[in-house]
């Protein structure tokens, strides 16, 4: 792109003020937090893992994971609090209990489980809060459900500053329990901007975005698509950092890419690629996703409010056109296109919504560059979407005002406290049926 600023996009310029995290994700001058130490010191577990690693390093690919790969791959290792790098083998030790947790409320419940706030008491003898997610097993007939399979691989395998950090798996009295346990921040995006007066600043936006476009440049770089970014999925800390969670519909992908299940993504945040049926989609996905999250918190309510997906795909043609042959070349082939009769829509009405800068206007203002930049987001055709290392490379993050420095972003009571109320199923959480294709309990 024309208009971009080519640089590393793991190094973005420095007059964004926003902390740069080192090649492992962490910010160069953050302290490690520190874990537990390691009494056991099993040096021929280390050896045999390492073999076992190198004679056959497809032996924990996603196909071929089953329970006892989990078992040796994923519950039987824990990683420590912040440490912002990934254990070695010789960390490896047996799952701890649950019980060593006291669960103090319930943060959510949702399709994939319960999400606790807990304590648990450190060998030093101090307090420790932690979120403490149970994998929902009710209603499982054929052993561990994959979904979770992938998000505990997954997490298990990412590293980095803005991604949520689990730190161990932990078990119940009973063979179907299962618990990641994970950094604990207080709140969540989505519930955090339901409680704000004022909106989020325009810097105080922009460091948010960037946070965002690292973890998704991360994830891409680490071949993830996270298929479920929302603001419900995206955690705050009253340092300012942004993290993502919830990989319960992440997968690997390859090159090149293979047929996924359709109709992933909550339904306000679903690319019109996916919503028309197609599937072999890319992480292109994940950056329509953050162009609906953007919108959202400059003008924090949804961008695309639909109740059914031909509801949606009418309020993203009417807001950005109906595609042509011009604007999006593969339109006419994808599945679901013959289904529907779309009103030819000239584009023009998203920046209606997002006028240029105004003291008078009472809408959530973009200048031209800022408005370029979510207009990439929000190409319809998914080949023409901006990505995360470009984005992130964008001269909107250089113009005025900066973003605002991580160290000075707002705080916040904290909303995680509280318990939540059990999340609405229907048009909150509109991929449902797809949850239900994949054999997640519903």
């Amino acid at each position: 792109m024309a208009d971009q600023i080519q640089r590393d996009p793991e190094n973005p310029p420095e007059s964004t003020d926003v902390a740069r995290p080192s090649a492992d994700g962490r910010p160069e001058d953050e302290e490690d937090a520190g874990g537990a130490e390691d009494p056991s010191g099993s040096e021929s577990a280390d050896d045999d893992l390492d073999q076992r690693n190198e004679e056959d390093p497809e032996d924990f690919s996603e196909e071929s994971m089953d329970e006892a790969d989990l078992q040796r791959h994923c519950t039987a290792r824990t990683i420590s609090a912040n440490t912002g790098h990934r254990r070695q083998p010789h960390d490896i030790r047996p799952c701890r209990s649950v019980g060593n947790f006291k669960k103090l409320n319930l943060i959510n419940e949702g399709t994939y489980g319960r999400v606790w706030r807990a304590q648990q008491t450190l060998r030093s003898g101090r307090s420790k809060i932690n979120a403490l997610k149970e994998v929902k097993m009710e209603k499982e007939k054929e052993g561990f459900p994959m979904t979770a399979l992938r998000e505990i691989h997954i997490l298990l395998t990412l590293q980095h500053l803005n991604v949520v950090n689990v730190e161990e798996v932990v078990v119940g009295a009973k063979m179907d329990s299962i618990f990641l346990v994970m950094e604990y921040l207080p709140h969540d995006l989505k519930h955090l901007m339901e409680n704000m007066r004022a909106r989020f600043s325009q810097s105080e936006v922009k460091c948010l975005l960037v946070q965002l476009l690292k973890a998704c440049c991360y994830m891409h770089d680490n071949w993830i698509i996270h298929r479920d970014l929302k603001t419900s999925n995206l955690l705050y800390s009253n340092n300012g950092v942004l993290k993502v969670c919830d990989f319960g519909l992440a997968r690997l992908y390859g090159d090149p890419i293979k047929k996924m299940t359709p109709g992933v993504v909550t339904l306000w945040y679903r690319s019109p690629e996916i919503l028309l049926g197609e599937e072999s989609y890319d992480p292109a996905v994940d950056l329509w996703s953050v162009g609906c999250i953007f919108a959202e918190m400059l003008q924090k309510e949804p961008l695309f409010p639909g109740k059914t997906e031909v509801d949606m795909l009418t309020r993203i043609f009417n807001t950005l056109g109906t595609p042509t042959e011009d604007t999006w070349p593969d339109f006419n082939k994808l599945p679901n296109v013959k289904k529907h009769n779309f009103t030819s829509v000239p584009p023009g009405k998203l920046r209606e919504l997002f006028p240029p800068t105004s003291l008078y206007s009472e809408k959530s203002s973009l200048t031209e560059t800022g408005f370029e930049l979510l207009a990439a987001f929000l190409a319809s055709d998914p080949q023409r979407r901006i990505s995360a290392a470009q984005a992130l490379n964008h001269r909107y993050f250089l113009e005025v005002p900066p973003p605002q420095e991580v160290s000075l972003m707002p705080t916040f009571k904290a909303t995680n406290e509280q318990p939540r109320k059990k999340r609405k199923r229907g048009a909150d959480d509109p991929n449902r049926e797809t949850k239900k294709a994949l054999g997640v309990a519903v």
